[in-house]
């Protein structure tokens, strides 16, 4: 299997590229998340592949970041996803958007996606929620690729009040209620102690 290419970019297009690997040209599609990445051509470039294999054909398929290709892995388990369909959901959504839609259950934001019907939609929330960790659906709902002070703050007492019992829906509900009023310099365990007394 072929698990990255690192050649010369021959030619860009936002669902293509064409990497020159030691005089032999690859064709990779890719989403536009990768595509934003890219260097210009004619530039010495590094995509990371996932390398399908039919009967009839094979295709590779790039991404620029492991998170991309994870994903693309994920959807590609769901009955009914193939790569065409996987692809365009990375391309009408970042990992973190999908990630945050599955953990929210928001059906009718991944159904929005061009080629996914509404279930398909629900079969990504049945079938990924399960597939995301405590962390991942946090961090993915909390907006924050690289989380500040106050996001980390906020995952942590989240999952401190999961750990007591809540649903983490309940919980992100009650936390976020906290953080609407003054939460400077106030300790993950005075925000659960505020979210537990309805403050």
């Amino acid at each position: 299997m072929i698990t990255y290419l690192e050649g010369r970019l021959i030619d860009k297009q936002p669902t293509r590229i064409v990497i020159d690997v030691g005089g032999v040209g690859y064709e990779v599609f890719i989403p536009l998340s990768s595509f934003d990445r890219l260097r210009a051509e004619n530039g010495v470039c590094r995509v990371l592949t996932y390398h399908h294999v039919r009967e009839d054909a094979q295709t590779l398929y790039g991404f620029v970041t492991a998170g991309e290709r994870q994903m693309f892995e994920l959807l590609l388990s769901i009955t009914g996803i193939g790569p065409k369909i996987a692809l365009s959901a990375l391309s009408g959504m970042s990992v973190r958007e999908l990630k945050a839609a599955v953990a929210e259950n928001d059906v009718k934001r991944l159904h929005s996606i061009s080629g996914i019907g509404r279930k398909t939609a629900e079969r990504m929330v049945i079938e990924l929620r399960d597939r995301l960790s405590e962390g991942e659906a946090l961090e993915a709902v909390s907006g924050a690729d690289e989380p500040g002070a106050d996001d980390l703050r906020m995952r942590d007492a989240i999952l401190a009040l999961i750990s007591l019992g809540y649903k983490q829906a309940d919980a992100r509900k009650m936390v976020r209620h906290v953080f609407a009023g003054d939460t400077e310099d106030v300790s993950v365990e005075e925000i659960v102690r505020r979210a537990l007394l309805g403050q």
